[in-house]
């Protein structure tokens, strides 16, 4: 079982950029591929980024590819997401989320997730 918990959101101007970090709980944090995803108001939770266990691999969505960064530092048991250039419409709760295994995109396969933190990017 792993807790998640997610910091480093805020208000920021379009162009600017966060780094969200997501810590978590317990002695088997390298066993678990890591996701974050997002949901605006009135949409579906999307995902945003994935990262495999060792960190070895990671994947990201078409619409913040080139701009957000995934990593992990399985040694301090956190996770993060770099996030630059950003835009209005990144403007979002943003979830750090677990699971065994592999990584995968869909929110369904992850059990473990964090309380969510919200960006938003002004125009």
């Amino acid at each position: 079982q792993v807790q998640l918990v997610e910091s480093g959101g805020g208000l920021v101007q379009a162009g600017g950029s966060l780094r969200l970090s997501c810590a978590a709980s317990g002695r088997t944090f390298s066993t678990y591929a890591m996701g974050w995803f997002r949901q605006a108001p009135g949409k579906e939770r999307e995902f945003v980024s994935g990262i495999s266990r060792t960190g070895g691999g990671t994947y990201y969505a078409d619409s913040v590819k080139g701009r957000f960064t995934i990593s992990r530092d399985n040694a301090k048991n956190t996770a993060f997401l770099q996030m630059n250039s950003l835009k209005p419409e990144d403007t979002a709760v943003y979830y750090c989320a677990a699971r065994p295994g592999l990584m995968t995109t869909d929110p369904n396969d992850y059990g473990y997730w964090g309380q969510g933190t919200q960006v938003t990017v002004s125009s």
